[in-house]
């Protein structure tokens, strides 16, 4: 899948445009899909990984353009699409959940040690990533990854605002605890 340059990325999708979409106009779903698929494909990476996160933007749009006309305009249509790409990528996790496959990248063996003890740390964070329940892997992700608002989480989840500040401690604790364990192991 070819993804957009950051040049539309930022550009919210008005009311007329999905109108237009759900009433079929093509040109209208490829601004929806240009604007908004480097931000979806990214979130399916966090959340599910590289190997799977072409597939699942893939089907994150086909579900999206099918239930544009279900979309209410009471909240922003990026928020309205990340609950559906969030929905997407939880079905997938629990479908996956025993099987789950971790890539090891082997460096050169000139690499700078400073860029291997990083590579080493983000693999940890990675594996306890991993480990993470995925209601909670998918709060961290859209508060520290993708940088929402505990409101627009909520709205995403379709959570109280106050349950996301509550599963976002336990999901920063639980990394902790996870990563902790495996700088000492």
């Amino acid at each position: 899948m070819e993804h957009r340059s950051e040049c539309n990325d930022r550009e919210p999708i008005d009311d007329a445009t999905v109108r237009a979409g759900a009433g079929g106009d093509r040109a209208a779903l490829r601004q929806i899909y240009e604007a908004t698929a480097d931000r979806v494909f990214r979130l399916m990476v966090r959340m599910v990984g590289q190997q799977d996160a072409d597939d699942l933007t893939q089907q994150t749009f086909v579900r999206a353009f099918m239930k544009l006309d279900q979309f209410s305009g009471e909240s922003k249509f990026e928020t309205w699409l990340y609950r559906l790409a969030t929905n997407e990528a939880l079905q997938h996790l629990r479908r996956e959940k025993h099987r789950r496959t971790k890539q090891l990248i082997v460096e050169p063996a000139m690499q700078a040690t400073d860029h291997l003890v990083h590579d080493e740390r983000v693999a940890m964070l990675r594996q306890a990533m991993d480990q993470l329940d995925p209601e909670l892997r998918a709060i961290f992700t859209l508060k520290e990854e993708s940088g929402l608002s505990y409101q627009e989480i909520a709205n995403t989840l379709g959570i109280p605002e106050g349950t996301v500040g509550s599963r976002l401690n336990r999901a920063r604790r639980e990394l902790r605890r996870l990563f902790a364990g495996d700088v000492k192991g």
